[in-house]
């Protein structure tokens, strides 16, 4: 009884070191940027003729699309350049290779101009086809790039008609060209193969999909897309990992893109001066069907091929996405003129493709690379995890033990009484 008495002591003394220690805060971050580019918003509306159906609060689709356009226009943040595209608005005949074109960008990316963009949308008819994946590849190529968060809001009622162009691969096209884009889509009372094609674009792109069902329920979530583009937020780089540490290319403080086919390894390379820490992380987004069971691996090595440390996380199909991250804090030197360490990253997956799934592009990989002070002792960090908390953890490993023996003895002492009285 006793022993276990003094053992729960010790071992809640030692959680708590843990606790304290992982609490201690950590160091600054990299810098944000301060100046964001103007972003961009480009809203891409179906006008085929199912968009004719009664059956949005006893209106048409065109209609509760209409009002929604014409509500989100008048709250548009100055900041944020909007465009406006069509798919199926006109076309009438049955030519399936004409209606396949039929998309056409109905107000331009940039200033608005709300009176003459209300103008343009109440003009739209439902008519045609649905070219989802053709007016997606126009829709990302519409803004003029540069810097910035770029966005494509897609409003559909159906599937894309314009088969074998599958959108869902265009979308995934999109994505593996790093060029920062995000496609939300927004379903007008979808059907099961409806959803599952938007819910796929905006997977790919690392979107959101929404279901709606009512005029308001349009109206705000168109809203809150286009008031989301204006948040400030920290554009990811394109890059492209190589097979080995030599010739990777070199990284600094930021985050970055890359794909990554399956089972596949990516190397990058980053310098860590004396007396700073590397912080990295990355996250494998499966954007496709995968069987279940599959990890993420990121190593930190040498240019000789020594690991230095590593992070790793396993998953079972529950999530689409699966992340870890590692710390690598470089010791201080006595020599100012010490070079900085040249660190090999290394990332690594075990996913694998369901039956009949294809493997390329590789799927999305967002790499953030951190290089800031490291602690004042870096073997701290690297012995224990806990930065300067170390010894905070030794001195109540101690308490602990004290209080358990203290424990035992006052027990001791009161079992000694009572059995003499």
């Amino acid at each position: 009884m006793i022993t276990r008495q003094r053992l729960a002591a010790g071992v809640c003394a030692l959680l708590a070191a843990l606790t304290a220690g992982i609490a201690f805060p950590a160091g600054a971050v990299a810098d944000e940027t301060a100046a964001q580019a103007a972003p961009k918003v480009e809203l891409v509306l179906d006008v085929s003729g199912s968009m004719r159906a009664n059956d949005i609060d006893g209106g048409s689709r065109m209609a509760a699309a209409k009002q929604a356009f014409n509500e989100v226009l008048d709250a548009t943040p100055e900041e944020v350049q909007l465009g406006i595209r069509t798919l199926g608005a006109n076309y009438r005949g049955n030519d399936r290779k004409t209606g396949c074109k039929d998309t056409a960008q109905l107000y331009p990316v940039g200033t608005l101009d709300r009176t003459e963009a209300k103008t343009a949308v109440a003009t739209l008819t439902p008519t045609g086809w649905t070219p989802i994946g053709p007016a997606l590849l126009k829709a990302a190529a519409d803004p003029d790039g540069g810097d910035g968060t770029r966005r494509i809001v897609l409003i559909s009622d159906g599937e894309d008609t314009c088969q074998p162009l599958d959108p869902c691969e265009v979308a995934r096209e999109i994505a593996a060209k790093g060029v920062g884009l995000t496609i939300d889509t927004l379903g007008l009372v979808p059907d099961a193969k409806t959803r599952d094609q938007l819910s796929c674009i905006a997977d790919a792109t690392g979107g959101t999909y929404t279901s709606v069902q009512h005029k308001e329920e349009l109206t705000d979530r168109v809203g809150q897309l286009v008031d989301r583009a204006a948040d400030p937020v920290a554009t990811p780089v394109a890059v492209e990992g190589s097979d080995a540490c030599t010739g990777a290319p070199a990284l600094k403080s930021g985050l970055y893109t890359d794909r990554e086919e399956f089972a596949q390894h990516r190397w990058y390379r980053v310098d860590v001066a004396p007396g700073k820490e590397l912080r990295a992380s990355v996250s494998v987004a499966a954007d496709r069907a995968v069987n279940p069971d599959y990890g993420v691996l990121l190593r930190a090595v040498t240019v000789h091929g020594r690991e230095i440390v590593r992070g790793e996380a396993a998953g079972n199909g529950r999530t689409d996405v699966i992340s870890t991250g590692l710390r690598y804090p470089k010791a201080e030197s006595d020599d100012e003129d010490a070079p900085a360490e040249t660190v090999c990253l290394q990332v690594s997956n075990s996913f694998s493709a369901a039956s009949g799934v294809k493997t390329t592009p590789g799927m999305p990989l967002e790499l953030t690379v951190d290089v800031v002070d490291g602690p004042d002792q870096a073997s701290d960090v690297a012995s224990f995890g806990l930065g300067r908390g170390w010894w905070l953890l030794g001195a109540l490993v101690v308490v602990g033990f004290l209080a358990g023996v203290l424990w035992g003895w006052i027990s001791r002492l009161r079992i000694a009484v009572w059995r003499t009285n």
